[in-house]
């Protein structure tokens, strides 16, 4: 029996016979897991509520044979409480919680930036400081960047040559010149464009000032671009609530960094 300690935030649980859940983590270490939690869903447990979606926990698991058993879970920070409060929070969380576990398809192999990203998707939704809309696209982005299938933005994904460029193909690899434009190339606003390489590198500015029409044109050209890379629908982002909300002004807030909150 080999003992392990990791910080992971949970994806996803199912329920195992009467009262065990499988739970799945995305973990700094050690990556994606699925191990047991016996015993979780008995109403006098007292650490099953520690080991929901969204959650980031300290837990101690062994290696079964078939699926790990967690033997401990300490909470390290409850975001669910407050994502699941928020119904805009929780559509665009559970489109995250989705995306990160397709995009990590291997169990056990390290993905320590997918892990930082989604700690600070989490975190960013949990504080309600940023329209979940906007987390949401950052995060794709940034997962797709992650995988190798980010958009091209500011230069032809074909020639390569400078921009900027009017036309974006989903199945071209992003923005186009106009030799290279593919038939069902679509022609969003600059400003969209614009709106794109702020939601990757984190220019919150930019993000925050984008009109209903600009953000609403984004979200779908990057759910369009991860689902084409993914070949398979998001069953979360059809129910994802996008609305644009008044963003508190936080007086000397630090520029975005990975892994420190998106």
């Amino acid at each position: 029996m080999a003992l392990y300690r990791d910080a992971g935030i949970v994806l996803r649980v199912q329920k195992l016979g009467e009262a065990d859940r499988i739970v799945t983590m995305l973990t700094r270490r050690h990556g994606k897991i699925r191990a047991v939690a016996k015993g979780v869903r008995r109403t006098r447990s007292r650490w099953g509520a520690r080991l929901e979606p969204f959650n980031h926990v300290d837990v101690q698991c062994y290696t079964g044979r078939s699926l790990d058993v967690i033997t401990q879970a300490q909470t390290l920070d409850a975001f669910a409480p407050a994502v699941v409060a928020d119904y805009g929070a929780y559509s665009c969380g559970c489109a995250i919680l989705e995306t990160a576990d397709r995009l990590v398809a291997e169990e056990g192999e390290p993905a320590l930036r997918v892990y930082l990203l989604l700690l600070g998707a989490a975190r960013a939704l949990a504080d309600g400081v940023r329209e979940p809309s906007l987390v949401l696209d950052a995060f794709l982005l940034r997962g797709m960047s992650h995988a190798g299938w980010s958009p091209s933005i500011s230069e032809c994904a074909r020639c390569a040559e400078p921009g900027p460029h009017r036309a974006f193909s989903v199945a071209g690899g992003g923005a186009v010149c106009g030799r290279c434009r593919p038939p069902g190339s679509v022609t969003p606003a600059a400003e969209t464009f614009g709106m794109l390489d702020a939601l990757l590198h984190g220019d919150w500015d930019v993000a925050d000032a984008a009109t209903a029409a600009v953000r609403r044109e984004t979200s779908g050209l990057v759910a369009a671009h991860l689902q084409w890379h993914m070949e398979r629908q998001l069953r979360s982002l059809p129910l994802v609530e996008r609305q644009m909300r008044e963003r508190p002004r936080v007086t000397g807030e630090p520029p975005d960094r990975e892994g420190a909150g998106l």
